[in-house]
């Protein structure tokens, strides 16, 4: 099993920056593939950024592309979330998702394991 605990949501202003981080604790030998996702009241989860295990490869939603930058240290076993430029519209709970393969995904039903999530709370 793998446990993953986010931190580093908050409340905060339309242009303002915040960056989340996502440490893994118990069977975290590696390969494993990293994302995030986030889900508003009344949506479905989405996708946000994901980054592979070796080579550190990213993905990210058109949404967030260029505003939002995924990262990960592995000797840390911690993937960070760095989101700039923030828009009311990017208000969820963020989650953290990790699956143990090289490669990451943008399907959330693909991943093995989810943090509870953090709270991101952009106001106008």
């Amino acid at each position: 099993q793998v446990q993953l605990v986010e931190s580093g949501g908050g409340l905060v202003q339309a242009g303002d920056s915040l960056r989340l981080s996502c440490t893994a604790s118990g069977r975290t030998f590696s390969p494993y593939a990293m994302a995030w996702f986030r889900q508003a009241p009344g949506k479905e989860r989405e996708f946000v950024a994901h980054i592979t295990w070796s080579r550190g490869s990213t993905m990210y939603a058109d949404s967030v592309k260029g505003r939002f930058t995924i990262s990960r240290d592995n000797d840390k076993n911690t993937v960070y979330l760095q989101m700039n430029s923030l828009k009311p519209e990017d208000t969820a709970v963020y989650y953290c998702a990790s699956r143990p393969r090289f490669i990451s995904s943008t399907d959330p039903r693909s991943y093995d394991y989810w943090g509870r999530g953090t709270q991101v709370t952009v106001s106008s």
